[in-house]
């Protein structure tokens, strides 16, 4: 399937993958000045992810990581017939990249919470190397959280 949407986010990745996040930051600005009115929320979701990757501050990584989840929510809520595994497979990392930020800006109480949903959710990943590497990552936070 040809998405030009996805296409332009994923070479937006690309750079913050090559490490090149001022310049990828700015192409996923551009593309969410395109769709964050209009768009479609699997879109919105797709870039909020990868651009709260993309930051810098844990504040903006936050906000981000919000607008991600709750156009995951959107998909789900107003289009549970293409709300498919693939799309309900978003919310563990979603809960668990919300988790992590919010720990890292003092909110435990909120990361534990999304720690929880995350693992709650986790029963869409599919066991592989992608749902093994997010199953991973929040049985490590919920380990680092119970320390806290």
């Amino acid at each position: 399937m040809n998405d030009p949407v996805l296409d332009r986010i994923s070479e937006a990745l690309d750079l913050v993958n090559a490490g090149r996040r001022t310049e990828a930051r700015e192409r996923f600005a551009t593309i969410w000045t395109e769709i964050e009115t209009n768009g479609d929320p699997f879109h919105q979701c797709v870039l909020s992810h990868c651009m709260a990757d993309a930051q810098d501050d844990p504040a903006e990584e936050l906000a981000w990581d919000r607008r991600a989840l709750d156009a995951a929510n959107r998909i789900v809520r107003e289009r549970p017939d293409t709300a498919s595994l693939s799309v309900l497979s978003f919310f563990p990392s979603l809960h668990v990249n919300l988790a992590d930020v919010l720990q890292r800006t003092g909110d435990v109480a909120g990361a534990r919470h999304h720690v929880q949903l995350a693992q709650q959710t986790s029963d869409a990943l599919a066991d592989d190397d992608y749902g093994r590497m997010i199953r991973g990552g929040i049985a490590r936070l919920a380990l680092r959280l119970q320390q806290a």
